[in-house]
């Protein structure tokens, strides 16, 4: 593998668009991936991506299964769904370098200490993105929102920064990504299975006034698990936070909206599942996470 060469484990929305944006600045991009589908694609076509005033554009990545193929990786970006992480960490122990360091920007809990336990704790480091993207069909997919990548501070980021800045990226490095993934846990959990069961956009969870006390329930459940587990939440009313969100992303239909959607397995067990599980070791009850675990496994 190329000595400058970005590694991306996955080869879905987020995938596919990060793919783009790197080989459109330059950059030598391989994808990593399991999907025959989605690597057929992206082996023919190349990562196509249709920007916000619906023009589509093909990037030149190399896509494979094989993580010999791309062993010696430096920087590599997880960006597989949550149920897949164990899959991802797998792969990574042959394709990324002894010195090398994966970044997790990947919803939920739990896919940090997944990869951590395969490649060590000095090649896993944490981040947490709000970027949005829409695949319109393998190999293609549409910019959903610009969004933030949160970085936790490492010494080793260095490289993977600044070709993540070159490609427009919006970085910022933090001392506490922890705090945020919990904030983004409490946006995903109240948004993403409501939008799933119902099959509708981010903002008709607002114009349902039933819906929205359930969407503000979601939301304080997880606030309260979170206080329990002493982490600082970016924001002081997960209500207005989760409000906020839904508003600003009106349009959107969530990751878990799109999986279902598709008959695709759900990120589920790594939020509302990671919220109860953690609740009970505290001793808080979360009944309405509890229940959206169980009814979006029912689906």
């Amino acid at each position: 593998m190329k000595e400058d060469s970005i590694l991306l484990v996955g080869t879905g929305a987020l995938a596919t668009l990060f793919a783009a944006r790197l080989s459109e600045a330059g950059h030598s991009v391989s994808m990593l991936g399991t999907w025959k589908n989605g690597l057929q694609a992206l082996q023919e076509n190349g990562a196509c991506l249709v920007d916000e005033h619906g023009n589509e554009r093909a990037y030149q990545v190399y896509a494979t299964d094989d993580p010999r193929e791309v062993s010696g990786a430096k920087a590599a970006l997880v960006l597989v769904k949550s149920w897949q992480t164990e899959r991802a960490a797998r792969q990574l122990k042959e394709s990324l370098a002894d010195d090398g360091l994966a970044v997790t920007l990947q919803n939920g809990l739990g896919n940090r200490e997944t990869l951590i336990r395969d490649l060590g704790p000095a090649r896993v480091s944490l981040g947490v993105t709000t970027i949005g993207a829409t695949l319109l069909k393998p190999g293609l997919v549409k910019i959903g929102g610009q969004g933030i990548i949160s970085l936790q501070q490492n010494q080793a980021l260095g490289p993977l920064e600044a070709v993540l800045r070159s490609s427009n990226f919006n970085i910022k490095i933090v001392d506490d990504a922890q705090s945020l993934l919990w904030g983004k846990l409490v946006i995903n959990a109240a948004i993403n299975p409501l939008t799933a069961l119902l099959r509708i956009t981010n903002g008709e969870l607002l114009s349902r006034p039933l819906v929205r006390k359930v969407m503000s329930a979601l939301a304080c459940e997880t606030a309260d698990v979170a206080k329990a587990e002493h982490v600082h939440l970016p924001f002081s009313n997960p209500v207005i936070a989760v409000e906020d969100v839904a508003r600003k992303t009106s349009a959107n239909h969530s990751s878990m909206f799109q999986d279902v959607r598709r008959g695709a397995p759900t990120e589920i067990d790594a939020i509302c599942g990671a919220v109860t599980l953690h609740g009970k070791k505290h001793g808080i009850r979360t009944p309405y996470n509890r229940a959206c675990w169980q009814l979006v496994r029912a689906m």
